[in-house]
């Protein structure tokens, strides 16, 4: 029972970093430590974005430590006039303290919070600061958010050795798990080098035992090459435009391509990611769309009766988009979307004046891709006078997550079940939406091998699958199958193994027709990507790996050969996801079959069936060291 007596008395004062010990999650994400370490790195990419910074170096120890370094100026170190106190001592043991605030040192950075490195010390266990400037090296270390040691100075350097280290290590009570995603870290690590032209990042894995570099010389239009690939592309390479004025700046690379396939459409606003677009992104389609219409109208191209749309001008449209702000105002606090509304009106002017130059300029690109924008409008009027697709049921909605294809012959279509989320998204911007759907799983499915066929769809994700394909749990017939090829597309490691059982045991106990009819099938995703100079390579297990080293040693031993190795279907890119396990040409694929006399139903009862533990146990006793088994 609460305490009667409600006084001054009852009244906590939390001094310090006490009050972000107390309730963390009001400061940061606590899934994991991922969002400490970009707070670092933010200190220093805001010192590489006001031109002191050329190189960031990011280390992942063995113990989750984490180590940032950049060449920057160095955090102060002199007394602060009013604490006191070191500057550094400030930035790392005060709430709001910070230099972005007036703009005086940093026009434009991702944070203006003022809690940044303060709150990374305050649920760090440990935490070390190294400074070099004025040709000295200063150190002040922290444990438990406290000041361990005062700062002193510990060597002399160079008068143009400058720069910060900060060491710390995550206290693990706070997060749900202490490990740090090695994944995510790179790819926050990389898009900070696409937005920050010239600036070089490296990440060193000590884990993992693996090393990264990125430096995007030529920027967005850079990254925007490298991560499309080899294509037919309108123009051939990105329409690369800049503005920058004292309040904001707005940087863009865009290129169109015909196809049905995802296209890329990335937005930044100061080096922060917004997945949900926002202000920046609407300002630039609404101002861009103006231009090609203006365009279209002054050479007479658009057809009597059809009209341009922005969706129409965008559709087949790839583009990376940065904006820069003084004072940026998003929406949430995930920072997702922006919401500066005065921006999309200058977003709008700055990228409609831009376009209109360079269409009149390269007149050839621009009436092509004003084809594009023609074909479209004239293929979205003509969509919305057709009847549904046949195969549909009156009445029956398909699966939300579910990413339908356009084809509706069977003999060519093909659904991607897809384990994870983000494996999901990554497979949607894969595919070939003339024919490829994809629907995405939450992980392993349930075990329905023991499950009656009339209680099946009580669970969710099978109903969704038995919804996706237009077949019934228990069917007979597969008059009403959707596609023609049923992929289950899972991780290449036990995890995925085990969800891709599950699968099969799913269509062999209660939709054994498919598999009779040979409709399903196992993708194979690569394990490894083999790298010697500008030739890739991809290996699906182990002794493949082997045999390519092998072969590319034989033919030029002086050449350094890169191996990576795939952790999940997640950490592959949408282009290596297309080349290596969805493209017709570049894939590998297993189908399961049933052949005459076959064992699989005994054999997948043993394995899956709660009442036969005994025999599952004496099995992996004589042959669970088996790569295969043969029946």
């Amino acid at each position: 029972m609460a305490n009667s007596k409600y006084t001054a008395e009852s009244i906590e004062v939390l001094s310090g970093l006490e009050p972000v010990r107390k309730r963390p999650g009001m400061y940061t994400d606590t899934s994991s430590p991922n969002h400490l370490v970009m707070e670092v790195v933010d200190n220093s990419v805001d010192e590489a974005i006001a031109g002191y910074a050329k190189e960031i170096s990011v280390s992942l120890h063995k113990d989750n430590s984490i180590s940032v370094e950049d060449d920057g100026r160095g955090m102060p170190v002199d007394l602060h006039p009013e604490e006191k106190v070191p500057g550094v001592e400030l930035i790392f043991s005060r709430l709001h303290a910070g230099a972005k605030f007036s703009n005086k040192e940093y026009v434009f950075s991702g944070g203006l919070h003022g809690v940044g490195v303060s709150v990374v010390n305050a649920l760090s266990s440990y935490l070390k600061a190294e400074i070099k400037r004025d040709g000295s090296k200063f150190a002040i270390e922290f444990t438990d958010s406290l000041k361990k040691k005062d700062l002193k100075k510990v060597d002399s350097v160079g008068q143009r050795n400058t720069g910060t280290k900060v060491v710390f290590k995550p206290d693990a009570s706070f997060f749900d798990t202490e490990k740090i995603s090695s994944k995510n870290l790179s790819n926050a690590l990389r898009a900070k080098a696409v937005l920050c032209p010239g600036l070089t990042i490296k990440y060193k894995d000590e884990i993992s035992k693996t090393r990264e570099e990125w430096c995007y010389v030529d920027g967005l239009g850079d990254y925007l090459v490298n991560e499309l690939g080899e294509g037919l592309y309108i123009p051939e390479k990105p329409i690369v435009g800049e503005h920058i004025d004292k309040d904001s700046a707005l940087s863009w690379a865009l290129v169109w391509e015909r196809g049905e396939k995802e296209k890329i459409s990335e937005s930044y606003v100061n080096l922060i990611p917004t997945p949900q677009g926002g202000t920046h992104v609407n300002g630039m389609k609404s101002g861009m769309t103006e231009a090609l219409k203006e365009f279209c109208d002054y050479r007479k191209l658009i057809p009597r009766g059809v009209k341009l749309s922005s969706d129409d001008v965008w559709k087949n449209c790839n583009f990376v988009l940065s904006a820069k702000l003084t004072d940026p105002q998003f929406s949430g606090q995930t920072k997702e979307k922006l919401s500066s509304k005065d921006f999309q009106n200058v977003a709008s002017s700055i990228s409609k004046d831009s376009l209109a130059i360079w269409l009149n300029q390269h007149t050839e690109a621009a009436e092509e891709i004003a084809f594009i924008a023609i074909e479209n409008a004239q293929a979205r009027v003509k969509a919305s006078q057709k009847v549904e697709r046949k195969k549909i049921t009156k009445g029956i909605t398909l699966p939300g997550k579910l990413s339908d294809c356009v084809s509706g012959e069977i003999s060519e279509t093909e659904l991607f079940l897809v384990e994870g989320e983000s494996a999901g998204g990554s497979a949607k911007q894969a595919r070939n939406r003339q024919f490829q759907a994809v629907m995405s799983l939450k992980g392993k499915i349930l075990n329905t091998w023991e499950v009656d066929t009339d209680a099946v769809t009580q669970s969710q994700e099978v109903k969704d699958i038995a919804m996706a394909l237009g077949l019934e749990p228990g069917c007979r017939t597969l008059e009403n199958l959707r596609y023609g090829k049923i992929c289950i597309l899972a991780d290449a490691d036990t995890d995925g193994a085990h969800i891709a059982t599950l699968i099969c045991a799913l269509f062999l106990k209660h939709f054994r027709p498919l598999v009779e009819a040979g409709h399903v099938y196992i993708a194979q995703p690569p394990l490894f990507r083999i790298d010697q100079g500008k030739e890739v390579f991809y290996a699906l297990d182990e002794d493949e790996k082997e045999k390519i080293v092998k072969q590319l040693n034989s033919k030029n031993k002086q050449k350094k050969i890169e191996i990576q190795r795939f952790k999940g279907l997640g950490e592959m890119n949408p282009s290596q996801l297309r080349e290596t396990t969805m493209e017709l040409d570049g894939r590998r694929l297993l189908k399961l079959t049933l052949e005459k006399g076959n064992t699989s139903t005994s054999l997948m009862d043993m394995l899956l069936s709660k009442k036969r533990a005994g025999d599952r146990k004496n099995w992996l006793e004589t042959k669970g060291d088996l790569a295969s088994l043969n029946e």
